[in-house]
């Protein structure tokens, strides 16, 4: 299948990602569920670039992540969820973050899974990604959004109806 070849490669490529992580022992888990295939296949498409970024030994899971070094390309011009899109009276963008990763079986990253994929490789210095907000922030009207500026990574807020053309989302799915 070309989307595993085009894994493995990026796995290889970027062993620093991934250490004492076995390629085999991936593809194994990958060609177990075929769902978990379909979500990277468009996590792919949408120029996100997964790859594997952990392992999670308590469900015993690998974690793949956008890796892509800006927001996603297919994934920019997006208000953060549907009340969001919905409550935009004029200019709505095609769809929200939320809605259009959970329709590809992934989720939103959190602010620490961002600031910890931030410790692999430096993302996101010209764009900025949407991130899972609290249901605190979230209730005022607001989301969360983060990038990567003068060396640091910073996490701001935004209503949650706005969209810009540098603003997307990363996503993560554990398989």
């Amino acid at each position: 299948m070309e989307l595993l070849k085009v894994l493995e490669d990026r796995f290889v490529q970027n062993v620093h990602r991934h250490e004492g992580i076995d390629w085999s022992d991936v593809q194994a888990k990958l060609e177990a569920n075929p769902d978990k295939l379909s979500t990277l296949a468009q996590m792919e498409a949408t120029g996100g670039e997964p790859d594997v970024i952990g392992f999670d030994s308590d469900s015993s899971a690998y974690i793949f992540c956008d890796c892509t070094s800006e927001s996603p390309s297919g994934r920019k011009s997006l208000c953060y969820d549907q009340a969001a899109l919905k409550a935009r009276k004029e200019h709505k963008p095609r769809d929200s973050a939320v809605h259009m990763a959970k329709s590809m079986g992934a989720s939103l990253l959190t602010e620490a899974e961002y600031r910890a994929l931030q410790e692999l490789d430096r993302f996101d210095q010209k764009t900025s990604s949407w991130i899972a907000t609290p249901d605190a922030i979230r209730a005022l009207g607001g989301a969360l959004f983060c990038d990567r500026r003068y060396g640091h990574v910073f996490t701001y807020h935004n209503g949650a109806d706005s969209y810009y053309a540098s603003r997307g989302f990363r996503c993560m799915v554990r398989v």
